[in-house]
């Protein structure tokens, strides 16, 4: 493994550079190092995976959706609250970019309740100083439905996920155009299972492209 310290004249040349980002105003100060993480990752040999450029944005630029079939009851939202208060956040919240007029820039794909932990919690907002870390999905998936299914594959893969919500989001997807077989593979289902979330809607156009067993023949 190459020494983290390899290039020493170059660190030196940073460390004076850096310098000058410890006399600047606080929030001036987040914006210089995000832009400086920002450069970095553009040439960072892991520039495709979105967790290697966390930013720190403002709680108030960053909403969530309106899709979101996963929820936290009370015990576990508390538990999240002495994490992130004891752990500080160690996962950045997933977002996408999502201007708005209301002052919004960034969508909540995955982690709305660690954002409400950084929005809610006193202790925890004046610690991060009003800010959250962010880090944002490929841009070749802001796509609703796109971003749906991602928001879905982060909920199913930690087991949790609503039944009512998931049918609905099956259905929404289904009616974008999206075949059977597209929504398993995404939503990481099987066939079966993306057959059970049509037949609980009870919407009869999900089946109109349906291809029917012909045993009974």
């Amino acid at each position: 493994m190459n020494d983290l310290f390899s290039q020493p004249d170059l660190i030196e040349r940073a460390e004076a550079l850096f310098a000058e980002i410890d006399a600047m105003p606080f929030d001036d100060k987040v914006s210089t190092i995000n832009a400086l993480r920002l450069a970095l990752h553009r040439r960072s040999p892991f520039a495709a995976e979105p967790v290697d450029c966390v930013l720190w944005a403002k709680a108030t630029t960053v909403g969530g959706n309106d899709y979101n079939p996963n929820t936290v009851a009370p015990p576990e939202m508390r538990l999240l609250e002495r994490s992130i208060r004891a752990d500080g956040y160690t996962q950045p919240i997933v977002t996408f970019p999502d201007r708005r007029e209301d002052g919004r820039e960034h969508t909540v794909i995955d982690g709305f309740h660690r954002s409400r932990i950084g929005k809610e919690s006193r202790e925890v907002r004046e610690r991060v100083h009003g800010y959250l870390p962010i880090t944002a999905i490929k841009g070749h998936r802001h796509d609703l439905k796109d971003r749906m299914a991602a928001t879905i594959r982060h909920n199913r893969a930690r087991g949790v996920h609503g039944v009512l919500p998931m049918t609905d989001i099956v259905a929404d997807l289904i009616r974008a155009g999206w075949t059977d077989a597209e929504v398993a593979k995404e939503l990481g289902m099987d066939a079966d299972e993306v057959l059970r979330f049509k037949q609980v809607s009870g919407l009869p156009e999900l089946f109109k492209n349906h291809e029917y067993s012909k045993s009974w023949e």
